[in-house]
């Protein structure tokens, strides 16, 4: 999904971009059903409930038992139940939405007494900067300015929309635009209802997610402003520097400001639902500036998902990290200002890239005991959360929190906190302890990696819902899924495999059920409805065949039982008659290679056995950013699309190393099926040495995010990206003092280093005292 953590990484060299548009795909077409391979405990299934849906990113569950889901695209759809399979559309933002990388619409609420309240909430990155007017942008970022080198400027809204009975009445009523969001991640995260009857509303700082930010950047193109979002000490078109920058990732500290007004950025507010303002009570009320009046937590990276622990006004928030933690942060009382750290700190540390830039807004924190809280739980990067055969490490992103009540559900996971990760595709559950709390000690894994690497689906959003079970959005997946329990006899789960799905009449397809299971390992019986009518015996073995001798869809089921009577369906879709067209690209190559701010031309074709040559409007592309943690460690973050045309061209964006672009073209025929092709295109890179004279001193190297470390070290970089580094200063070696002085290229001590076609040697030189 999103570029939710700059460390979310993912598996594989084969194209995930492929893959996730043919599980949209196939989902819409055989609906609901029991989810891909996984680990649950015992007694507990994960079932595909809602589907056909488009990266959706957040769902809520209304009183009168709709169900309403917002899509990153800025469509809202509700579904009239869970078995509901033609979703209405409540209303369309697309249009003000900027849906782009990891922006999009990603909160949404439903006020506790709907519809007699007739308002849904929602909360997106506007396609325009504060107090613009969208679309800016059209759900893209051209080079100029470039998405994260100059960074194509936007904000954020909270508006609520007036609901007549499935449809949205009137016009949009903004409470809130506010959130400057220079790069396109760490955006808005979630609206949710506290049970004091508030709206709760989380932000993240709109800042560099390749590098340290303190509001330097944004001027690399003539024309382009830096500090676009002017914070202080300087007005846009001002480039800050240390020590007195308060910009960029210091945005998540605004409300501390002396010199400015609070930014919403970085934060999590406490607002009257009618009016957007803040609320009596909340700890900086008092403040005659109405940004501080709303905030109660701050000092946070990317508050994605935040929840309230039932009976309490406890807010816990998952804190998307850098490269190197994921945070649950509590918030014991909305009442009290919470300062969770960042950019200062990352987990309960010292962020070493912030640290050694040598900022004022930092050092009165480090220098101040008791100052900033730390996480109530936070995982490492580079560990498992719980470690069994499969789990997963490296890229992390915490982008679901939920706390279980009670239900079906075994009694120990009443009060317990489930959080889910979408980068490594798993759930756990941090099950209470003696004094009700979640407990780190009792950590399990909850939705897990199966012994062939199968996980959950990639969830960005928890849910109680329904029977008081777990329910999670899927969003590559386009799905909702549901986690149910049964004490008794499980039911089985039903696969097969059809092969040919497509194809010229007479179509002789070959059925195999063999993948079929049972959790208890009982003997199945199998029974296969082959022509779509609805009704079963067609067949009764665990394989068969059949022969379409008619020209059109079928949607064929097979239905698997246990001795003890429980049962499972599953269907597929077979195109008799019809047969799926080849994608070709015809440009770039895969021998390509680019640098930051290349603009790359693209062209494709399609032909199909009776359409001929496809229009261009039957061709959509999809452009991927593979971020890995190691050369085959990658995960994929969606940077833009094209739709219905043949030819084009995208800039390359910036974005630290290991990295590679896939190019995703599909093709559609008349008939629906769909083909899809990609092309890797790798960047060109050149590695950085970094020296001190002396040598064996400290260097921050924030092209890594690292603490200070020794000299001599190098690292790889993109042509054309854009690293920062800083010569800390005073600094201890040996017994004595040493002060910097100059940089070998001139820079000043904390500076951004463009990086070179050649590879360079950069020597920061100290003066011993």
């Amino acid at each position: 999904m999103f570029r939710l953590s700059n460390a979310a990484r993912g598996r594989g060299r084969i194209s995930l971009a492929a893959a996730m548009l043919l599980i949209a795909a196939v989902l819409s077409q055989v609906g609901p059903g029991p989810a891909g391979a996984a680990t649950l405990p015992t007694g507990f299934r994960d079932t595909v409930v809602l589907s056909g849906l488009t990266n959706p990113t957040v769902l809520q569950f209304a009183p009168d038992g709709r169900i309403f889901v917002g899509q990153k695209n800025g469509v809202i759809k509700v579904f009239q139940s869970l078995t509901d399979t033609s979703p209405i559309t409540v209303a369309n933002l697309s249009t003000q939405v900027d849906d782009y990388w990891d922006r999009g619409l990603l909160g949404l609420a439903v006020p506790p007494n709907f519809p007699t309240n007739p308002y849904l909430y929602v909360l997106y990155a506007y396609d325009a900067p504060i107090g613009g007017t969208a679309p800016t942008w059209s759900d893209a970022c051209p080079t100029p300015p470039g998405p994260t080198t100059d960074g194509c400027l936007v904000s954020a809204r909270l508006s609520r929309l007036q609901i007549s009975g499935n449809v949205m009445t009137g016009s949009e009523q903004v409470l809130i635009n506010d959130w400057c969001q220079q790069y396109p991640s760490h955006s808005v995260g979630t609206l949710l209802f506290g049970r004091d009857g508030y709206l709760y509303v989380s932000g993240g700082d709109g800042a560099s997610f390749n590098n340290v930010d303190y509001g330097q950047y944004g001027s690399t193109y003539a024309g382009d402003k830096a500090n676009p979002c002017g914070d202080p000490p300087g007005a846009a078109g001002t480039a800050l520097a240390p020590p007195g920058a308060e910009g960029g990732a210091l945005r998540s500290q605004s409300v501390r400001r002396t010199d400015g007004p609070a930014t919403l950025d970085g934060a999590v507010l406490r607002i009257d639902p009618i009016t957007g303002a803040g609320v009596a009570g909340n700890p900086f009320f008092s403040s005659p500036d109405p940004n501080a009046r709303r905030i109660v937590a701050y000092g946070l990276r990317n508050p994605f998902r935040i929840t309230q622990r039932p009976g309490t006004d406890e807010l816990w928030v998952g804190d998307v990290g850098w490269n190197t933690w994921e945070e649950i942060n509590r918030v014991v009382s909305p009442t009290t200002a919470t300062n969770l750290g960042w950019p200062c700190y990352e987990g309960s540390s010292l962020q070493g890239g912030y640290q050694g830039a040598g900022l004022s807004q930092c050092s009165s924190l480090y220098s101040t005991p008791g100052s900033v809280v730390s996480p109530y739980y936070a995982y490492n990067h580079n560990a498992c959360v719980v470690s069994y055969s499969g789990c997963r490490t490296g890229g992390s992103s915490i982008t679901g929190i939920a706390f279980y009540q009670s239900g079906s559900y075994p009694s120990q996971y009443n009060g317990a906190l489930f959080f889910a990760d979408h980068t490594r595709d798993e759930i756990w559950a941090m099950l209470p302890g003696t004094n009700g709390l979640p407990d780190p000690a009792r950590l399990q894994s909850f939705v897990g990696v199966d012994s062939t690497g199968g996980a959950a689906g990639h969830p960005v959003d928890l849910k109680i819902g329904p029977g008081g079970d777990l329910f999670y959005v899927d969003m590559e997946g386009g799905s909702i899924h549901r986690i149910t329990y049964t004490a008794a006899n499980q039911p089985p789960t039903a696969a097969f495999t059809a092969n040919p799905s497509s194809g010229p009449v007479p179509l002789t397809v070959s059925f195999n059920g063999t993948t079929s299971s049972d959790p208890e390992g009982r003997p199945l019986t199998y029974s296969w409805d082959l022509n779509g009518d609805g009704t079963y015996g067609d067949a009764t073995g665990a394989t068969t065949s059949y022969t379409y001798t008619t020209a059109g869809t079928y949607h064929p089921s097979l239905r698997v039982a246990d001795d003890q009577g429980a049962s499972d369906t599953t269907s597929a879709t077979i195109t008799a008659g019809n047969t799926a067209p080849t994608a070709i690209i015809d440009t770039p190559a895969s021998s390509l290679v680019w640098k930051v701010g290349d603009t790359i031309p693209f062209s494709g074709h399609a032909t199909d056995a009776q359409d001929g040559t496809l229009p261009s409007s039957a061709l959509n592309w999809s452009l991927i950013m593979h971020h890995c943690f190691t050369p085959t460690d990658c995960h994929t973050h969606m940077l833009q699309t094209f739709n219905s045309v043949s030819s084009g061209s995208f800039t390359t964006p910036d974005h630290a190393y290991p990295c590679w672009l896939e190019l995703v073209l599909t093709a559609t025929d008349s008939g629906g099926l769909a083909s899809t092709t990609s092309v890797r295109l790798d960047p060109r890179t050149v590695v950085l040495t970094f020296r001190t004279n002396p040598g064996g001193l400290n260097l921050t190297n924030m092209v890594v995010n690292e603490a200070p470390r020794a000299t001599p070290f190098s690292v790889t970089v993109v042509v054309g990206s854009a690293n920062s580094v800083s010569a800390p200063s005073p600094q201890v070696f040996n017994k004595s003092t040493y002060n910097f002085v100059s940089w070998s290229d001139g820079g000043p001590q904390s500076h951004t280093i463009t990086a070179p076609s050649a590879n360079t040697t950069y020597t920061a030189t100290y003066r011993k005292r």
